[in-house]
């Protein structure tokens, strides 16, 4: 955000940035906030992906577990947006209304064992479960033939909330306290519709158009799960900075993601993550000791909210 972001890895920030992968690294971070690197890498060349054998009737290989179904009956997949660990997503066309959306292909061939497939299964079920609700990237339907399991989706146009941070630096409390009051709605509509997202974080923010005051859309279900009241989640997931240190201690439910909000929060205002290290055992190190950083750009009122947040 101040200037010193890696070029490395970059991709093309015009896709949904939905990412396959659950397992992610982290390059490391010194005075300045920098991406992480992701499984998506940036491709010049766009190669359609291969037609599918049409079948019928059970199959072993059925993920889904409903009759095969070619996705480009209906949708036309144009140029590759972003390329995965698991997958690639393509700018499709709808073909009865000309509308463009978000195919991500999931190769069945890369899902190696049964908690991948199970994994792909609940995306789907959570991503159905809230498309339509507010700030959440609306889901148009799943198709699955031999080859791929097929999600298609909302397009946002505006690209992530990463990038729009990195260009603006930081914002002032005003515009912040707009991003953030969309980020809260989200965290919101999850937790009152039974979902725990587990991994909210720029990244996974989407801009539905290019516009200034473009509306926050949220993607990436791939680490949610359902709520079950009283259930302590004690799998360490989730990214870096956002972490909470209640999921570092293996002892965690939905309160989780509202630590997250307040880690974007923090770096809204000040265009820097509260916990930072040179690896990635440091920022839990951090996170866990409560060892933040400067609170530059942050006076007054707001400053008490962050130094209670993070």
């Amino acid at each position: 955000m101040g200037g010193c972001l890696s070029k490395k890895n970059r991709r093309n920030s015009n896709y949904n940035g939905h990412r396959s992968s659950k397992h992610q690294n982290y390059q490391q971070v010194s005075e300045s906030y920098e991406r992480p690197t992701s499984n998506y890498t940036q491709h010049q060349q766009t190669t359609p992906p291969p037609n599918p054998r049409h079948a019928h009737g059970p199959d072993p290989n059925n993920i889904l577990g409903k009759p095969f179904e070619d996705v480009r009956r209906n949708y036309t997949l144009g140029k590759e947006l972003g390329r995965g660990q698991f997958g690639v997503t393509y700018l499709c066309t709808e073909n009865s209304t000309a509308h463009s959306y978000a195919c991500k292909s999931i190769l069945k061939r890369k899902l190696s064992s049964s908690n991948d497939k199970e994994d792909v299964k609940r995306e789907i079920q959570l991503m159905q479960h809230l498309s339509g609700q507010p700030n959440i990237v609306e889901f148009k339907g799943a198709y699955e033939d031999r080859q791929s399991v097929h999600l298609v989706m909302e397009l946002c146009a505006g690209g992530e909330l990463f990038d729009r941070i990195i260009a603006q630096g930081h914002y002032t409390e005003k515009a912040a306290a707009a991003i953030c009051r969309q980020i809260v709605n989200v965290v919101h509509v999850c937790h009152f519709m039974g979902v725990m997202h587990r991994d909210l974080k720029p990244e996974n923010f989407l801009l539905s158009t290019k516009d200034e005051n473009a509306m926050l859309k949220a993607t990436d279900f791939g680490l949610s799960v359902f709520i079950e009241e009283g259930k302590v989640h004690r799998d360490i997931v989730g990214s870096a900075y956002y972490v909470a240190p209640e999921v570092l201690r293996r002892s965690y439910g939905k309160e989780i993601d509202i630590w997250s909000a307040g880690v974007m929060l923090y770096i809204l205002l000040t265009g820097v993550p509260p916990f930072y290290a040179e690896t990635e055992k440091g920022i839990f190190d951090a996170i866990l000791v409560g060892s933040g950083g400067t609170r530059r750009n942050i006076q007054g009122g707001v400053l008490v909210l962050v130094e209670g947040c993070p």
